[in-house]
């Protein structure tokens, strides 16, 4: 999938709401709205590299610091979407509604009727809620922490995560049938690109997969990191030769999980 077959799925201007955030050169994030600022709206919307922010300090305050919520780029909708290996019938759980865009595409992809998302978040579940269904994409949305997942759905077949974590949650891995597939991004804690991880979930209720490049995204809010472990991640990849994302890999088991470097038996992390 391109970015340009999710924009011929779905429109993402259908899912994007109204008000979204920009950086200012003296590092604050203020808001900016579709009837105010429409060319500049539109041209944030239109960028298919970039994500759009739609909230900020988790939507306490008139202008921020950090990124709570955003809208995916389809840049990177595609990557992960082709990653998940999706096909049409199969039972996906989405960790992390955001707009709802994401769960749209992949409706048009599995059916609306297979599409479980989970947002923490009331606000923008109900924007979510109300743009699937003004364009006529009827999945199964849950207000709850998707750390959880979503038990009264599964098994899934896929689990797909729109915000970044840096454990593995036993409940993905019980909900998700053997063969199943879990793709999320992860957080900076052994590389500095955000990596994203795409577990298979094996017979015995362990699972195991590899990283396969850059995916930046927010983290789950059970899973921030301070700063200082984002710049101590840096230096230690650089002391260990700056080897690619894709040279390593994990395995988690049902009593810890296990980053190697190349092979399993090189434990890293």
């Amino acid at each position: 999938m391109t970015p340009e077959d999710i924009r011929r799925a779905v429109p993402r201007e259908a899912f994007v709401p109204d008000t979204l955030w920009i950086r200012q050169d003296d590092g604050w994030a203020v808001p900016i709205t579709r009837q105010e600022h429409p060319e500049e709206w539109t041209r944030l919307v239109c960028d298919d590299e970039q994500p759009v922010i739609t909230q900020v300090d988790d939507g306490v305050a008139d202008k921020g610091i950090w990124p709570t919520s955003s809208g995916s780029s389809p840049e990177i909708m595609a990557d992960m979407i082709d990653a998940l290996d999706v096909r049409p019938g199969l039972r996906v759980l989405e960790i992390g509604t955001g707009t709802g865009y994401n769960a749209a595409v992949l409706a048009t992809v599995v059916g609306a009727g297979n599409v479980t998302t989970v947002e923490i978040a009331p606000e923008i579940a109900a924007h979510a809620r109300a743009a699937l269904g003004r364009a006529g994409y009827p999945v199964n949305l849950v207000i709850a922490d998707g750390v959880g997942g979503y038990a009264p759905g599964a098994p899934y077949d896929r689990i797909i995560v729109t915000a970044a974590a840096h454990r593995i949650p036993a409940a993905w891995i019980r909900q998700t049938r053997p063969g199943g597939v879990i793709v999320v991004p992860w957080a900076p804690t052994f590389h500095p690109d955000w990596p994203l991880c795409r577990l298979t979930v094996r017979p015995d209720g362990t699972a195991a997969g590899r990283f396969l490049g850059p995916a930046s995204f927010m983290p789950l809010r059970g899973q921030r990191l301070p700063q200082s472990v984002i710049h101590d991640t840096e230096r230690r990849w650089r002391q260990a030769g700056e080897p690619a994302c894709t040279r390593y890999g994990i395995t988690v088991t049902d009593r810890e999980q296990r980053i190697w470097l190349d092979v399993p038996d090189n434990v890293v992390a």
